[in-house]
């Protein structure tokens, strides 16, 4: 049984795609009329991967990535069938874990942000509920420029019991909360750690904030009363970063 197949679009996401998992991408669809640079460079990547390249109409990229802003270049590439599990990508770090935990994200463009900036901070994972939450599609794709074809992401049954899993091999859970008593930069933050955000304006869910081991909040010095789920978690991956 074949694999299923998914559309890509955008020049960060395709050559990611094509860098790390070249065998993966099936056909890749260029605008006929693009005889820049940065397409003769995709043009080239996609002949060293040895994929079948097709110049094709503006109108024939349109219908492929559903309206989406493809930049002039679209994929078919094979889903993701088999990944490592959370629990084998936990036993082969040899650093301590820097993970993301995303409850009740469900706009794929907060997500492709997430996963996005969770790249840049080098944060091991991203986990979120498969209830409740989005799960990776093109657009996701587009917005992380690349990084949900490299940085994992597990959407797992149970977060609660995912965060208990998590505690049992010493990794803190620690989530933001507006009225927590201590800001981030306050707080003593252990090398190990998931953090965990709740979508803007509604937060964690009950059971979420219950298993975490500490909550902390980020100091606003406005009038807005919450910051979009990945200005967050860029500000708390990377003061874990900048502690390490």
């Amino acid at each position: 049984m074949n694999a299923p197949e998914r559309v890509i679009f955008g020049f960060h996401t395709v050559l990611a795609r094509l860098r790390a998992e070249p065998k993966s991408v099936l056909e890749v669809f260029l605008d006929e009329s693009r005889k820049d640079a940065r397409a003769k460079d995709l043009a080239a990547q996609v002949e060293r991967a040895g994929v079948r390249l097709m110049r094709v109409s503006p109108s024939r990229l349109e219908g492929l990535a559903g309206g989406g802003r493809h930049q002039g270049v679209v994929a078919m590439v094979q889903a993701n069938t088999k990944k490592q599990t959370l629990e084998e990508l936990l036993e082969s770090l040899k650093t301590p874990p820097l993970l993301l935990v995303l409850d009740g994200i469900t706009d794929p463009h907060n997500l492709g942000a997430c996963l996005r900036v969770a790249n840049a901070a080098g944060a091991h994972a991203v986990i979120a509920p498969k209830d409740h939450a989005a799960g990776i599609n093109a657009t996701v794709s587009k917005v992380a420029s690349g990084a949900a074809e490299i940085t994992p992401y597990f959407m797992v049954t149970n977060l609660a019991r995912t965060l208990a899993d998590l505690k049992d091999r010493n990794i803190w859970i620690v989530g933001t909360q507006e009225k927590a008593g201590k800001t981030l930069f306050q707080a003593d933050l252990p090398k190990s750690i998931a953090w965990v955000l709740g979508a803007e304006g509604d937060g964690m869910r009950r059971l979420t904030r219950e298993s975490c081991d500490l909550l902390v909040r980020i100091p606003m010095g406005g009038v807005v009363e919450s910051l979009n789920a990945s200005v967050a978690a860029g500000i708390c991956l990377f003061e874990s970063v900048r502690r390490r």
